[in-house]
């Protein structure tokens, strides 16, 4: 065999070998497009449970926390003490001009004796003192407080005080005219009305005052502890978080055109990576726009429209142990 033939064999094997090799691309490629299926679309979320903000009517200051974050308290239990020298001040005021309506209503009958006036005319000027008091601590917060040296807060505390030590005096100077007058049957009536308005007072006072122990309402488990023992809260101001993690959901934010498979009610299979790839089922209770500010992405360009994200809650049929929030879920969804 000469040279010349032997480059000829030689092509023709590159030729054959460059056929097959073309051949086999084609069969894997049809093979592939006809039995192999399509990835699933994954979409991933996210536990969430609810959160319950523990919070009083009484402004003071925390005196104990008798809980720490990760806590599992019962519907209840005592989670802190909030100590307040003022209200337990308008408390012992509101007692003390209970005591003497109820008093001056018992007696009113067997008329009024000079000691009784006596007693009447030195609460009325006790009362007439504390209001003068009051009304300069009150213009002396006011000052400070457009100064801005003190906040709006402790202002608002010294005009109800004012505002409460006035009303005293008011109803004081009320019994010492009737001690001076005597018991007539009009006199009886309104002696017994301010003797309920002072029980009234108490009530209120008190209503505010029994929140200085902050309970829990419901069985959970502490998650955050806001402030420190010995720091100053306002009215309303939150003490501690509790979640409850027996009311556990998940979240899922879905584009628009993947909603028909996130219907209501539907019955869906999802994994948690964090618990072994445990599969959970769920039930999808809520769908909801999210919002123009939650725009998955822009279409309009292509003559299209926007595609917006939907945000679509879904819960487990039953109880998972260990699910904690935050944890992540993934939901895939075979693509049609």
């Amino acid at each position: 065999m000469n040279e010349k033939e032997a480059n000829k064999r030689e092509c023709r094997l590159i030729h054959l070998g460059l056929c097959l090799t073309i051949v086999v691309v084609i069969a894997v490629a049809i093979v592939g497009f006809v039995f192999l299926s399509p990835p699933d679309e994954v979409i991933e979320g996210e536990v969430n449970a609810t959160s319950i903000r523990i919070s009083g009517k009484l402004p003071g200051r925390v005196a104990a926390i008798y809980v720490q974050e990760g806590d599992r308290v019962h519907k209840g239990d005592t989670l802190a003490y909030i100590h307040s020298s003022f209200v337990e001040a308008q408390l012992a005021q509101a007692e003390a001009i209970q005591v003497a309506a109820d008093a001056q209503n018992r007696k009113i009958d067997g008329g009024t004796r000079r000691q009784e006036v006596s007693a009447a005319y030195d609460l009325w000027q006790e009362a007439v003192a504390a209001v003068e008091i009051a009304r300069k601590t009150y213009n002396r917060m006011e000052a400070l407080c457009q100064k801005g040296v003190v906040s709006e807060q402790k202002r608002d505390e010294a005009l109800a005080t004012y505002r409460a030590a006035d009303a005293s005096q008011k109803a004081a100077h009320s019994l010492y005219l009737l001690a001076l007058e005597g018991a007539q049957k009009e006199d009886k009536t309104s002696v017994a009305a301010m003797a309920d308005a002072a029980h009234g007072g108490v009530l209120e006072v008190e209503a505010v005052y029994d929140d200085r122990y902050l309970v829990a309402p419901c069985d959970g488990e502490i998650d955050v502890v806001y402030p420190q023992v010995g720091e100053l809260i306002a009215t309303g101001a939150p003490v501690m978080s509790l979640l409850r993690i027996d009311d556990a959901w998940i979240t899922f934010n879905v584009r628009e055109e993947l909603l028909e498979n996130f219907t209501m009610g539907k019955e869906i299979d999802v994994m948690i990576p964090a618990l072994h790839r445990e599969e959970v089922k769920a039930q999808i209770y809520y769908v909801r726009d999210m919002g123009n500010y939650a725009v998955w992405r822009a279409t309009k360009a292509t003559g299209e429209w926007d595609s917006r994200t939907f945000r679509v809650k879904a819960r487990p049929e039953t109880a998972v142990k260990n699910l904690r929030p935050g944890m992540t879920v993934v939901y895939r969804m075979p693509v049609k």
